[in-house]
């Protein structure tokens, strides 16, 4: 996930280019030092297990990549990317 776009005022001191890594499936990495504002992470979250899985070539979120915080004063845009793929074994997970 990066910021991709600021089309208002950055309330939250984010950053074009600022992001964080969803990896295993769980585990949220961020660059030492930096931060992500946890309201624009909220608004993100929920998709992004979808986003993890094989989705249908006509599915709305196989096509849609871009997220917006709700802050409507900031209009932080972010964009969801998948780096690389990895399968899990659905026994080891709970």
């Amino acid at each position: 996930m990066t910021v991709d776009r600021i089309e208002g005022r950055s309330v939250c001191a984010m950053a074009v280019g600022d992001w964080f890594e969803l990896t295993n499936s769980a585990h949220l990495r961020l660059p030492e030092g930096k931060h992500f504002c946890v309201y624009a992470l909220a608004s993100v979250l929920p998709f992004l297990a979808a986003k993890q899985r094989d989705l249908a070539a006509g599915d709305w979120l196989a096509q849609d990549s871009h997220f917006a915080c709700p802050d409507p004063e900031e209009r932080l845009i972010m964009k969801v990317e998948r780096t690389c793929r990895r399968r899990m074994n659905s026994s080891e997970l709970t």
